[in-house]
C-alpha cells in the first residue's frame, strides 16, 4: 500500500484540547452528516411534529417554574420564542442519530468512500422530493 492509500484509509484525525487528546473519524463525521440532512429533507412533516412536541413541552416545563400567574403572562412571549428556538435546534438530534446509523450501516456494507457517496446521493433525492412535496402542496 503506498503511503497516498494509507493517508486516504486513515480518515481520523489528533485532536487536542489540553489535557485530553482524542480521535475524530472525519468520514464518519462527514457521512453521518449527509445522512442526517438527507432524512431531515425527507421526513419533513416529521422534524416538524418533533418540533412541535419539543415547544410544548419546553413550554409546558417552564410554566412549571413560575408561581403567579402574572409573572408568567409578562415575559411569556419573549419565553415562547426562545423555546421554538431551542425546538428547533433539539429537533435535529434524532435525525442525527438515525443518520449516523445508516452511515454506520452502509459504511460496513460498502465501505466508508461508498457512504459518503450514497449519503450525497440521498441528500440529493431528498432535496429534489421536498422540493416536489411543497410545490405540491
Amino acid at each position: 500500500m503506498t503511503n497516498d492509500q494509507q493517508q486516504i484509509t486513515n480518515n481520523k484525525q489528533p485532536m487536542t484540547i489540553p489535557p485530553f487528546q482524542f480521535e475524530l473519524d472525519t468520514t464518519a463525521i462527514a457521512g453521518a452528516s449527509l445522512w442526517s440532512l438527507a432524512l431531515y429533507l425527507g421526513f419533513s412533516p416529521l422534524s416538524e411534529w418533533v418540533m412541535e412536541q419539543l415547544q410544548r413541552w419546553f413550554n409546558f416545563a417552564e410554566r412549571s417554574l413560575y408561581l403567579s400567574e402574572e409573572e408568567f403572562e409578562k415575559t411569556r412571549k419573549n419565553r415562547e420564542a426562545q423555546n421554538a428556538f431551542y425546538a428547533s435546534i433539539f429537533s435535529i438530534v434524532p435525525f442525527l442519530v438515525i443518520g449516523a446509523l445508516c452511515n454506520y450501516g452502509v459504511a460496513i456494507s460498502l465501505g466508508g468512500s461508498w457512504a459518503i457517496s450514497v449519503g450525497i446521493l440521498a441528500c440529493m433525492g431528498c432535496g429534489v422530493y421536498e422540493l416536489g412535496r411543497r410545490n405540491n402542496s
